[in-house]
C-alpha cells in the first residue's frame, strides 16, 4: 500500500495510490476497442505534456466518450468514475485499470485523496468537469476541477469529443453506428489558478469562472476545425 505523499491519510486513513499500471493496461484495452469499433480521429494530442501530472477535462455527451479518451489520449489516464458503475464485475475490472470511484452526491475525501494521489506522482487524472453526462458543451461546471488544479499546480488540458452522439447505431442503440467517426481533439495546456496559491471560496470560483472561458473556447474552436 502506497500513502499519499501530502499527509497520508484521508478521512483517518491511509489513502492508496491507483495502479499506474492497470491504466497502462487500461490504455491498452482502450486502443483496441475504440479503434477496432469506430474510427477517432485524433487532433492535437502532443499538446498533452509528456510527463508530470495533468488534468485532462473532458465534456461528456456518451458514456463511450470516457473509453475513447483512455483509447486516444497519449498517456494513460485515471478518470474519475461515478460509483453506480462500480459494480460486479464491471466495478472489479474498472479498479484494478486505475479508475476511481466517486460519490457525486457527497464531499468524497478517499476520491479526492487519491486523484491527488494520481498527480502527486505525476499521472493524467481525467475529468469530466460537468459533473455527469449531458449535452456536452461545457455550460454547467462543478467546482472540483478547479479545486484539483489549484491544489496540485496541475496543468489543464481541454478535450473535445464530438460526434459520439450525433447518431444511433443499428446494432446497439446506445451506442454509435460501428466504424463511424469520432473526433477527439486536444487543445493548449494552462493553468487554473492566479499564480497566488490561494485556495478560498472566492480563488476556486475564479478559477472555476477562467477554466469555464477556456474550455468553452477550445469547444468552439474544436468544432470549427472538425465540421461538427
Amino acid at each position: 500500500m502506497r500513502r499519499h505523499p501530502g499527509g497520508g491519510e484521508a478521512g483517518g486513513r491511509p489513502v492508496t495510490q491507483p495502479s499506474q499500471k492497470g491504466a497502462a493496461v487500461g490504455r491498452g484495452i482502450g486502443i483496441g476497442l475504440m479503434y477496432g469499433l469506430w474510427r477517432p480521429r485524433v487532433l492535437g494530442a502532443w499538446r498533452v505534456p509528456a510527463a508530470g501530472p495533468v488534468i485532462l477535462a473532458v465534456n461528456h455527451a456518451h458514456n463511450i466518450d470516457g473509453p475513447m479518451l483512455m483509447g486516444t489520449a497519449p498517456r494513460p489516464v485515471h478518470f474519475l468514475v461515478k460509483k453506480e458503475a462500480f459494480v460486479g464485475p464491471l466495478g472489479t475490472f474498472l479498479d484494478r485499470i486505475g479508475q476511481l470511484k466517486v460519490d457525486r452526491d457527497s464531499t468524497d475525501r478517499a476520491a479526492i485523496g487519491r486523484a491527488l494521489a494520481v498527480l502527486e506522482h505525476g499521472g493524467v487524472l481525467g475529468i469530466f468537469p460537468e459533473g455527469t453526462r449531458g449535452e456536452g458543451d461545457f455550460t454547467s461546471l462543478r467546482a472540483g476541477l478547479a479545486y484539483f488544479a489549484v491544489r496540485s499546480g496541475a496543468p489543464i488540458v481541454p478535450v473535445a469529443v464530438l460526434g459520439s452522439s450525433d447518431r444511433r447505431g443499428r446494432l446497439v442503440k446506445g451506442l454509435p453506428p460501428l466504424r463511424s467517426r469520432v473526433d477527439v481533439v486536444f487543445g493548449d495546456a494552462f493553468e487554473a489558478g492566479d499564480g497566488s496559491g490561494r485556495r478560498t471560496r472566492t480563488a476556486l470560483d475564479e478559477a472555476t469562472f477562467r477554466i469555464q472561458e477556456r474550455l468553452t473556447d477550445h469547444l468552439k474552436n474544436a468544432r470549427r476545425l472538425t465540421g461538427r
